[in-house]
């Protein structure tokens, strides 16, 4: 790295780059409605391709993008939790689906709540204050014990990392590199050669979000894996990583964050705990929401109806605090940098998140139904 900056400098270029790239996310997650639990809803609920196209979209391009810059030697991928050797596969099953179901009672994953927040809605202010307790209850709390012990036990140690292109070059003795490439390749002109036929019932706002968000993927990698990325910290004289919570790469992620934002607001005064890459991206997405919707004309304020809207949110705000954690990774964290870096264990969890979405939504319409019938059947007297 540059001789010129020490670490401290480096980790602060990191830190405050983070809420620059949240700034972005937010501003264009407020403008486009980008989101992984609406992408999923619209399509189970009336297959809408819309949000599900532009989901896609990010994850070709950070894909991309995150190939770009392994090869480019900007980024050391296996020292990042998406290519980790162990592979805890219960954990990102259940947490997975733990996590979808709760981002459905909730009415959004934490990066839309962070934007909807933004947007001045209070049930989401509301709801990520319960995601950062469970997050942090999940992390080190009551529940630490239930994932350590009875979900994370559950699992098995590979023979290298555990991305697609690694564990089929193992099984073929074919090169991973150019099987990483060519299916990031392969994903990236499948997805835009599926939203190219569905164009006409996409908006651009769509497309923009998705090629944005996935470029934002490539950004968050590079200012974390390269501009924050020292060969031997001159305290320790190993390779150190400045600025993130982990010590390793980061990238697009907002369930443990939010434990780690709580954590920096009530410890203050502790010198030990500083603002890291994920408080600071969630900090900016939230700014980066409110002024856009001030920009817009979107701001108001929203608050809850009726005692059982109150308890839904908070149950899936529970949730999803214990099931990004557990799943090592949120709908964002998982569903799109996880699966631009090709990890088999977020295809996993991506599977888990997608199956109790899909629950809590034909639990959801299936209680609207009964309502409607209920609402059209004249009472007897």
């Amino acid at each position: 790295m540059r001789p010129d900056l020490d670490p401290n400098t480096l980790a602060q270029i990191v830190v405050w780059g983070a809420l620059a790239l949240g700034l972005l996310l937010g501003a264009v997650g407020q403008w486009s409605r980008f989101c992984v639990r609406g992408a999923l809803a619209d399509w189970m609920a009336f297959r809408g391709p819309g949000r599900l196209m532009s989901w896609l979209l990010a994850i070709a391009v950070g894909a991309v993008c995150v190939q770009g810059l392994v090869s480019a030697g900007l980024l050391d991928a296996g020292r990042t939790i998406y290519w980790s050797e162990r592979f805890p596969w219960l954990s990102y099953l259940v947490g997975g689906a733990l996590f979808g179901y709760g981002m459905i009672l909730a009415g959004g994953c934490p990066q839309r709540c962070l934007v909807k927040a933004g947007q001045g809605n209070l049930k989401a202010a509301a709801t990520l204050v319960i995601v950062a307790i469970a997050a942090l209850m999940t992390l080190r709390g009551a529940f630490a014990p239930l994932r350590v012990n009875f979900l994370d036990a559950v699992g098995m140690t590979l023979a290298g990392p555990q991305d697609l292109g690694g564990l089929l070059g193992r099984t073929l003795s074919v090169s991973p590199t150019a099987l990483r490439w060519a299916l990031a390749a392969a994903l990236a002109a499948t997805v835009f050669v599926l939203a190219w036929r569905v164009r006409a019932r996409m908006d651009r706002a769509h497309w923009v979000g998705g090629v944005v968000v996935g470029l934002l993927v490539g950004a968050s990698f590079f200012l974390t894996g390269s501009i924050g990325f020292l060969a031997e910290h001159p305290e320790t004289l190993e390779p150190a990583w400045l600025g993130t919570q982990s010590k390793r790469p980061e990238a697009l992620s907002f369930s443990a964050p939010m434990g780690h934002a709580l954590d920096l607001l009530t410890l203050w005064s502790d010198k030990a705990t500083v603002a890291t890459f994920g408080v600071m991206l969630s900090l900016g997405v939230l700014l980066g929401a409110f002024a856009t919707a001030k920009a817009r004309g979107d701001f108001r304020l929203e608050s809850f109806r009726t005692p059982r809207e109150v308890g839904e949110h908070f149950t899936g705000a529970v949730l999803m605090g214990f099931g990004g954690v557990t799943a090592l990774g949120c709908s964002v964290g998982n569903g799109v940098t996880g699966l631009a870096m090709l990890s088999a264990g977020s295809a996993l969890a991506v599977a888990g998140i997608s199956g109790g979405a899909w629950l809590a939504l034909a639990r959801q319409l299936r209680a609207a139904d009964v309502a409607e019938r209920s609402m059209a059947t004249p009472a007897r007297v």
